[in-house]
């Protein structure tokens, strides 16, 4: 049965949202935009910290918060990215692409602390809609809620997600385990530059986020063994442990065991995503976010994604009265994307490259020809929704 919701604005509806993560709040301000007052975000923490390392917000999701009139708040916290660059284990190029409005975007593509944007969520949702709009310390467990409405936005261990579908387990997962930390070091190539280095099995991911030359860096690689909890982004590791598995990575424009060893703390993370789901929606619960359709983290997708949902479920509840819009909308949408992140996505080029030039390579056009980069990297937009011709004139989510 559908998610059904008056859109007449005498009727008082009462949202509940379980989660105050990035989804959820997001989820918050987009609902109040649209015209709904009465909205309760549910976190489970006692208190909201601003956790994690660096995160991509690609221009579709950046859209979006413009459009919620964080504009500004956003771009003194963030780096614009100026590209995106593939390289091989050696360092030599693949592909390189601009990013943002070097791209022809209306909107930038952002590199900024994902705890940092959580907070800048958190103070404009307490300033929107009240300090009362969020409880800590407050988990939902279920699907018993006093309201019209729950949205579970409480991620990739969601509990409303394992109330609607018991049995699930845990996430699955791939063998790839990643280790992500921030590193003071000097700028490389633009200074704006997202890179991935790697063979299609290890690989290394670097940017910068800001705050006086932080670099977010991502390790990754096979694991022997079984790991020891899933989904958990917040088990320690030894930096100088993960630099070993890059020792010979030294290129002449970075160095990467330098960077890893200069961490100040690393943490460990399972590569895990969750299966497509049959259905979001049942009776008064949605789903949103991770607990939706929690995805590897390839393509700068995860955070985007959320946002998105967000906005589309505000925009579906007005404009239909029903969050059956929203799913139509958003369902088959992360599904291809989840699965195209199986596939690794546009970082296919990297395994492609090794799997043809194992050694390296004197010209790369040779190895993996201009038309075929470019058509993976242009197929993966299309499949994420951020095509820049297709973003740049679809209609707005907005609703008023």
């Amino acid at each position: 049965m559908a998610v059904t919701i008056s859109n007449d604005p005498e009727d008082a509806v009462r949202i509940t949202i379980a989660g105050g993560g990035i989804g959820g709040l997001a989820t918050a301000l987009s609902l109040h935009a649209a015209g709904f007052d009465d909205v309760v975000v549910h976190e489970a923490a006692e208190v909201i910290r601003p956790l994690g390392v660096g995160i991509n917000l690609l221009p579709h999701a950046v859209r979006e918060l413009t459009e919620l009139g964080l504009a500004d708040r956003l771009a003194a916290i963030a780096v614009p990215t100026a590209e995106l660059a593939y390289y091989n284990r050696y360092g030599q190029a693949i592909w390189s692409e601009p990013r943002g409005l070097g791209a022809g975007y209306r909107w930038p593509q952002y590199s900024v602390h994902r705890g940092r944007l959580q907070m800048l969520l958190l103070d404009a949702v307490r300033e929107r809609l009240g300090a009362h709009a969020v409880r800590t310390g407050s988990r939902i467990t279920g699907l018993r809620h006093a309201s019209d409405l729950l949205v579970g936005a409480d991620g990739i261990h969601s509990a409303v997600r394992a109330a609607l579908f018991p049995g699930e387990g845990a996430p699955p997962w791939n063998g790839l385990v990643l280790w992500r930390g921030t590193t003071r070091a000097e700028p490389f190539l633009t200074g704006r530059s997202m890179i991935m280095a790697g063979d299609g099995s290890q690989k290394f991911v670097a940017y910068p986020i800001g705050d006086g030359g932080l670099i977010n860096w991502i390790a990754e690689r096979p694991l022997g063994d079984e790991p020891l909890e899933r989904g958990n982004w917040n088990r320690p590791a030894d930096p100088a442990t993960v630099a070993e598995h890059f020792a010979d990575w030294k290129f002449d424009w970075l160095d990467v065991p330098g960077i890893i060893t200069g961490a100040e703390a690393a943490f460990e993370y399972p590569m895990v995503d969750r299966d497509p789901l049959p259905c979001w929606t049942r009776e008064d619960v949605v789903l949103l976010g991770d607990a939706a359709h929690a995805m590897y983290p390839v393509g700068s997708n995860g955070a985007s994604q959320a946002i998105i949902d967000a906005r589309v479920l505000a925009h579906s509840l007005v404009t239909t009265g029903s969050a059956a819009a929203y799913e139509d909308i958003r369902r088959p949408a992360t599904t291809a994307l989840q699965l195209a992140n199986r596939r690794q996505g546009p970082e296919i080029v990297m395994r492609l490259a090794h799997e043809r030039a194992p050694g390296g390579f004197d010209d790369i056009e040779q190895v993996v020809p201009l038309a075929e980069r470019a058509e993976i990297a242009a197929s993966y937009k299309r499949t994420a929704g951020f095509d820049p011709d297709l973003l740049n004139e679809r209609a707005s989510w907005a609703v008023r």
